[in-house]
């Protein structure tokens, strides 16, 4: 049964004006996410991927295109719309924990302050602030003021705070980049966990490679645009051949990962580096339609090799 789509990005477009300078940031960007997914965003410094989030989270506003988060048109919100979308629709966890969490509050008070903006009573407040701190392993820190917590409880404490008004999605800027691998391991670890547990959609800008290979998908973002995309597939060795029936033991599970080629809607698509950079294309290509693919040859080139056959 397909998921159905809670993230609907089409022909997206980001403008920022810098003095006299125009700064094209998203350069009609096209991006789908499924209900449940967990989604990485990587790419250089510059390529667009915090824009994204921010317009995703509602912090920023798209400069053309269409952007549709959980029903909700990102590009036609009013303020009381767009405060209500922020609160209720996302969950936001930081690179900073400056960003996530107040210092002169308890964690369970931090916890607490999206539910009272939102409007929840006292009793109930506390009750899904305790909930969720149990829930992140921090149920005996419910005291501890952020300053008190190691950086690893902190992002713990902050994933709490993100999840505060049971938000269908949560949107993450590098949630392990400050911390050491395996603080930043168990971090994700919980990340998924709770991706698998409540079904809830995240979307993860990251720099680190581990967690772009352990989520569900992995889209790199270069020049404003959706370039590849990585799937990775949980399949079971020993299956097909029977082998495991010989030998008396159960199939291992195997983890692989399919890489893509996005084409967005008006046929454009990006080219890794290193095939560009293995063949002399010099900004030109000849294109053949063959049986059941295409062919992409540097301009000029496959009429010299037609002829010399």
């Amino acid at each position: 049964m397909q998921q159905a789509t809670i993230i609907h990005c089409d022909n997206l477009v980001k403008i920022y004006k810098v003095a006299d300078l125009e700064v094209v940031a998203l350069q009609g960007l096209d991006l789908h996410v499924a209900q449940g997914e967990m989604l990485a965003l990587v790419g250089a410094s510059g390529s667009g991927k915090s824009t994204l989030l921010n317009i995703l989270g509602g912090l920023d506003t798209p400069s053309a295109g269409r952007c549709e988060v959980a029903g909700y048109d990102l590009t036609r919100l009013g303020a009381r719309q767009r405060n209500d979308y922020r609160r209720l629709m996302i969950g936001h966890v930081w690179q900073q924990t400056s960003r996530n969490l107040l210092a002169d509050l308890t964690i369970q008070q931090n916890v607490e302050t999206p539910m009272s903006l939102a409007g929840y009573p006292r009793e109930k407040r506390a009750r899904r602030a305790r909930g969720l701190l149990e829930m992140v392993g921090l149920g005996a820190k419910l005291g501890c003021k952020p300053q008190q917590l190691s950086g690893g409880e902190q992002q713990r404490a902050a994933i709490a705070v993100a999840l505060a008004n049971n938000p269908p999605l949560l949107l993450a800027d590098e949630p392990t980049g400050e911390l050491d691998s395996q603080t930043a391991a168990q971090v994700f670890g919980l990340l998924r966990h709770l991706n698998r547990e409540l079904e809830l959609t995240m979307v993860v800008v990251t720099h680190d490679s581990a967690v772009a290979e352990a989520v569900d998908r992995a889209v790199a973002i270069r020049d404003g645009r959706t370039s590849t995309e990585m799937v990775r597939q949980v399949v079971q060795r020993g299956w097909e051949d029977g082998a495991y029936q010989e030998s008396g033991s159960a199939p291992m599970l195997e983890v692989r990962h399919q890489e893509s080629v996005i084409i967005d809607k008006v046929g454009r698509l990006q080219i890794p580096t290193h095939f560009l950079e293995a063949l002399p294309f010099a900004g030109r290509a000849d294109i053949r339609l063959a049986d059941g693919h295409l062919e992409l040859w540097p301009a000029g080139s496959r009429a010299v090799s037609e002829n010399e056959e």
